[in-house]
């Protein structure tokens, strides 16, 4: 595992700390892995979102539709 050291203010430190004490992380580092994983999953839900934003519309989301996805979800529970 690589190092890397952060500077940071008194504040945001103390606030680390604390973060680490109450919510039972090990070190800072765990907590700050944790928060880079986060900000990981965050950006490629994003990144999902987009493409389905710009993606062209293939169906309409009505009543019908909806009536269809839980049929099938039904059938596939009798499976």
């Amino acid at each position: 595992m690589s190092t890397m050291n952060i500077s940071l203010p008194e504040a945001l430190k103390s606030f680390v700390d604390q973060q680490v004490t109450s919510r039972d992380y090990s070190s800072s580092s765990e907590y700050v892995r944790e928060l880079i994983r986060k900000d990981q999953d965050r950006q490629h839900l994003r990144g999902l979102l987009l493409e389905g934003a710009a993606s062209p519309l293939s169906v309409t989301a009505d009543s019908n539709y909806f009536g269809q996805l839980r049929d099938r979800v039904r059938e596939a529970g009798r499976r």
